[in-house]
């Protein structure tokens, strides 16, 4: 994790990763790695991150 948060919202969690807010949103849900409570929206920023490194490119 970058900053050792765990679970981080939509907006902060773009931020986090340098992509617009609507990209993560995505990502995080073919991630599986959303967590919700009522109307709040957390994602699992371990289960982001595993998922991320799928689109590695070893050039």
């Amino acid at each position: 994790m970058k900053n050792g948060k765990r679970f981080v919202r939509y907006k902060e969690g773009a931020e986090m990763y340098s992509m617009c807010q609507s990209k993560f949103e995505q990502m995080a849900k073919d991630a599986k790695a959303i967590y919700k409570v009522d109307k709040l929206v957390l994602v699992n920023c371990d289960i982001f991150e595993q998922y991320l490194e799928t689109f590695r490119l070893y050039v």
